[in-house]
């Protein structure tokens, strides 16, 4: 079979712009309310859509005009969804930093049960330093300790789920044997940072193990992703850049004797769909002039190259002087990267840059631009899908699911129906060839 493209959701209950929850269709409760969340999966999975994918953060954002972008835990939203849908996959933020993986282990396998294995988990390690204080510590750990804790981490977690064989669970009531204890193992896990016994208390789940993402940005997030990932959430905003990032994962998995066929990129990609060009930049410009937007991401990117928002002119070249200042600990590494490589090309102006995304990239135009767009990253090896973000939810995902897609279908590179409904197979061979 053909390579064929890989879709998931980034799911904000109202929408990626920070506008979108001043729209008069718009309902503020959204971000905590069920049913919001229960047709935007339903809308993805019309879509064929691999995934529904949380992000999350453990601290309130502190701009009260922007949307908050996540209230409820996402584990209890995906145990909710998954009953509202048939075939869809939902992957889930867990920090490493401030968890224990007999906990995320347990976790992710009861959510796999319950959702008939459709259930991954996104292996994050923590960048916001207000997070850390809700759990006692005055900043985050050292990076270089958080992706050691890391790869402890998901190591005990694959162990715990690996800790049940298969038909384990025997049921036979004519012997009265519920359980083969001998297909059940203890993992005597004693490392670095932890101590687990083991085995699991749950049995093993419909995939066995859970399909695993994470970002990946950094050398040493890179290196987690291509020991562990079968799925990356990657930041570009560049097809060049792309291209290297992929070829570096793949690089890498091989050292860990892997392959890069078993890694599926996917990077960030902001969609605004109209009807039109023209369409599709009027909804931005509304949603722009509704919030302030743009003073905003001005702001935002003077902060990023330690300047004065006055100092930078939208239609003039970014000042000589304008390079990325901001560590980690503000951003995450991938936006970093992603950002500061943009702004190498000094023929953009900041106008210019602002209109590519600020660490994911913003597309915007009718169905064939996007279509189109879409078609050159995958045919040209930087991506093997993207995880979406729609200006609003859940109009702007329906205007992809309904123009878009069909598109995508024309071209051969997107499925027609779902084949199975265990995510780690619809993730087992996502990158066959460069090119097709």
């Amino acid at each position: 079979m053909s390579r064929q493209l890989h879709l998931g959701l980034n799911t904000f209950a109202l929408g990626t712009h920070p506008a979108a929850w001043r729209r008069p269709q718009a309902d503020p409760q959204a971000p905590i309310t069920l049913a919001a969340y229960e047709e935007i999966a339903r809308t993805a999975e019309r879509g064929l859509l691999d995934v529904v994918f949380f992000a999350d953060v453990l601290t309130l954002a502190d701009n009260p005009a922007f949307d908050p972008c996540w209230f409820i835990d996402p584990t209890i939203l995906i145990a909710a969804m998954a009953q509202a849908t048939e075939r869809i996959g939902f992957v889930a933020s867990y920090t490493t930093t401030y968890a224990h993986p007999y906990t995320v282990a347990r976790l992710f396998s009861s959510l796999d049960h319950v959702s008939g294995g459709r259930v991954g988990w996104n292996v994050v390690t923590g960048y916001d330093e207000p997070s850390a204080r809700n759990f006692g510590d005055a900043q985050l750990p050292d990076k270089a300790l958080r992706y050691r804790r890391a790869d402890e981490f998901v190591t005990v977690v694959k162990a715990l789920w690996d800790s049940w064989e298969e038909g384990a669970l025997v049921g036979d009531k004519a012997t009265g044997t519920l359980i083969d204890y001998e297909r059940v193992h203890a993992i005597d896990h004693a490392g670095e940072f932890f101590e687990v016994a083991g085995p699991l208390q749950v049995p093993r789940s419909p995939q066995g193990r859970p399909v695993v993402f994470q970002a990946g940005g950094s050398p040493a997030g890179r290196d987690l992703a291509a020991k562990h990932a079968d799925g990356i959430f990657s930041s570009q905003l560049e097809l060049e850049a792309a291209v290297a990032y992929r070829d570096d994962i793949h690089a890498r998995a091989a050292r860990f004797g892997r392959s890069g066929d078993e890694i599926t990129v996917m990077p960030g990609l902001q969609v605004i769909v109209g009807s039109t060009d023209e369409e599709a930049r009027r909804i931005q410009v509304e949603l722009d002039d509704a919030g302030g937007v743009t003073a905003a991401r001005l702001r935002q990117l003077a902060w990023f190259v330690g300047l004065d928002a006055d100092t930078l002119e939208l239609d003039a070249p970014l000042p000589a002087d304008a390079v990325p200042t901001q560590s980690e600990r503000g951003l995450p590494q991938g936006f970093r990267d992603a950002i500061g490589a943009l702004l190498a090309d000094r023929t953009l102006t900041v106008r210019d840059v602002l209109a590519r995304g600020f660490g994911h990239r913003l597309l915007v135009g009718g169905p064939e631009t996007i279509a189109d767009d879409i078609e050159r990253w995958f045919r040209a090896g930087a991506a093997d899908g993207f995880n979406l973000m729609p200006e609003s939810n859940p109009d702007g995902l329906a205007r992809f699911v309904d123009h878009v897609v069909p598109l995508l279908q024309e071209r051969g590179i997107y499925r027609r129906e779902y084949e199975t409904s265990l995510l780690n197979e619809r993730f087992a061979s996502s990158s066959l060839s460069r090119s097709i």
